[in-house]
């Protein structure tokens, strides 16, 4: 069995962005009922954007 980690949470800057209210909507749409926060949706797509971004 794996041994329990305490996790590290990291630092984080509060930013203030506008999102279209469409895209609000297909956001909250796709993590209803769903163990997920707005903005861990979309830390997790930037970061995936991040990644595959072309350069």
């Amino acid at each position: 069995m794996e041994k329990f980690k305490i996790p590290v949470v990291p630092s984080t800057t509060n930013k203030t962005i506008r999102f279209p209210n469409n895209v609000i909507e297909s956001v909250e749409k796709a993590i209803q009922g769903k163990e997920c926060t707005f903005s861990a949706f979309v830390i997790a797509a930037v970061k995936m954007a991040l990644e595959n971004i072309e350069e």
